[in-house]
């Protein structure tokens, strides 16, 4: 399906942004090993530079992990505006059903602005331990649990937070999450290819799981950038978004230990200040980073390896593209740098798996799931046959897919698509299959020899191991999301 245009686009010279310094920032993100599935530069309100890393490409939603949290914190907004919350709005008061009998002093004052700042109290991460007390009621769960810091004075990255904010979104709007942002978010801005994961229950995690379009993530920070306004129409007010965007609390890194200046610059309403502006970050590198002080929005989705990595990304936009910003302007080259930049745009992909195609060839294994990361059942069988354009490979009867020599071919098993290239080294077989709505893909491995395979994650998903469940939307899991 043709995508819908939500911003214009420009040329990098025409909003005065230096092409090189694109390029520099590509270059960077390279040599940190940082595996990048798209990458767009907006400036003054253009899109002056968008890649995609082919497969990826610029119609794909992409999981955004906790980058969800940004979006949700909009829907509270929309309705503190509409008068159904305030920022005092206790968690006890709107969702009564979900208060425990013994619920303590401190849970009763929990607020919306606690759980917007993440300041309930709380110096770990509550969503495991909440989920095992109450596996059928996360709210519950939060609320039994034990405080060891007064609220609104310490913060500390809590998914329970998000999740709690969602439903009593849903509780005063009466709406869905996802129903209520596609009536007065998504639509509004011409977005029409959502999607979201959710609990086993049915309901949005709120705190992750919205999968959104390279281009619908940069409208988001341009919605932000221009304080709620899209097109002349005040989607959420300005004063909610001045809030959500300044720091209202001193911020730790949501990993006990982890390197990150930016991550450091203060915490917002489900948003992260920066040395630089704001921005909303989502595992495995999912970034949406505004810089008001530029007019620039930058969005990168990847596959980040460490923790380390999401500085990385920072620290490139900071010291690679920033000083390119009014660096250009009525230059003989400024033409060609811009012709040259969207050539190297254009041509960006993922590596194929290398190795050749025997047309005659064919093997049966068993995988062995003993593996850290193993995305299949143990014993699976496998069931490789070649093809014209490359392969067709079975596991049992789980699911049957496509894989391309020297290319990339797309099957939809069970409804979301996957891309997979792969080829014989020897007496190996070996395929890297692509979620590609997501950062995580599958390096599946057959000896011919042994007669057995294997297929593990190079990033295990958060959610689960379990490749069958990322392959259906919505993605439906059991409550025990890491």
């Amino acid at each position: 399906m043709p995508q819908r245009v939500l911003l214009p686009r420009s040329a990098p010279s025409a909003e005065r942004v230096s092409a090189r310094a694109v390029g520099v920032l590509l270059d960077r993100l390279e040599e940190r090993s940082i595996e990048c599935h798209s990458a767009m530069v907006v400036r003054h309100g253009h899109i002056v530079a968008e890649g995609w890393w082919h497969p990826y490409s610029a119609q794909r939603p992409h999981l955004l992990y906790s980058l969800t949290k940004s979006f949700t914190s909009i829907a509270v907004g929309m309705a503190i505006d509409d008068g159904l919350l305030s920022l005092d709005s206790t968690v006890v008061d709107v969702l009564p059903d979900h208060v425990p009998v013994d619920v303590s002093d401190q849970a009763r004052r929990l607020t919306v602005h606690h759980l917007l700042s993440m300041t309930t109290g709380h110096l770990a991460d509550s969503l495991e331990g909440a989920w095992a007390l109450e596996p059928d009621d996360l709210v519950r769960g939060f609320l039994r649990l034990p405080f060891t810091e007064v609220e609104g004075t310490e913060h500390y990255y809590d998914n329970s937070t998000t999740f709690i904010l969602a439903r009593m979104v849903e509780r005063v709007t009466g709406r869905g999450l996802p129903e209520f942002l596609d009536e007065r978010l998504f639509g509004p801005m011409g977005v029409d290819d959502t999607d979201w994961d959710r609990v086993g229950g049915g309901a949005a995690f709120g705190f992750h799981g919205l999968h959104l379009t390279t281009e619908a993530i940069a409208a988001f920070g341009e919605l932000l950038l221009r304080g709620g306004d899209w097109r002349g129409r005040q989607l959420v007010s300005r004063d909610y978004v001045e809030l959500a965007t300044r720091s209202q609390i001193r911020s730790r890194h949501y990993v006990e230990g982890a390197d990150g200046a930016d991550y450091l610059s203060g915490y917002g309403y489900q948003i992260w200040m920066s040395r630089h502006g704001f921005h909303g970050s989502g595992a495995f590198g999912q970034h949406c980073i505004v810089v008001p002080s530029h007019d620039l929005v930058v969005v990168v989705t990847s596959a980040q390896q460490t923790v380390g990595q999401a500085q990385d990304v920072l620290d490139a936009v900071w010291d690679c593209l920033l000083p390119g910003i009014d660096r250009v302007g009525g230059a003989p080259d400024d033409d060609d740098d811009d012709v040259a930049l969207a050539a190297r745009l254009a041509a960006l992909s993922l590596a194929l798996v290398p190795g050749t195609h025997d047309r005659a060839r064919s093997a049966t294994a068993a995988l062995d799931a003993s593996l850290e990361g193993s995305a299949l059942p143990d014993g699976t069988t496998v069931r490789l046959e070649p093809s014209d354009a490359g392969w067709s490979i079975r596991f049992g009867s789980l699911l049957q897919i496509d894989v391309g020599h020297r290319e990339w071919r797309q099957s939809s098993p069970l409804g979301r698509p996957l891309c997979a290239s792969g080829g014989w080294r020897g007496d190996i077989f070996v395929a890297d299959i692509y979620v590609i709505t997501s950062p995580h893909h599958v390096r599946l491995t057959i000896d011919a020899e042994r007669r057995v395979a294997s297929a593990v994650w190079t990033s295990v998903p958060l959610t689960s191991s379990d490749l069958l469940l990322h392959l259906r939307a919505p993605l439906m899991t059991r409550p025990d999301v890491a």
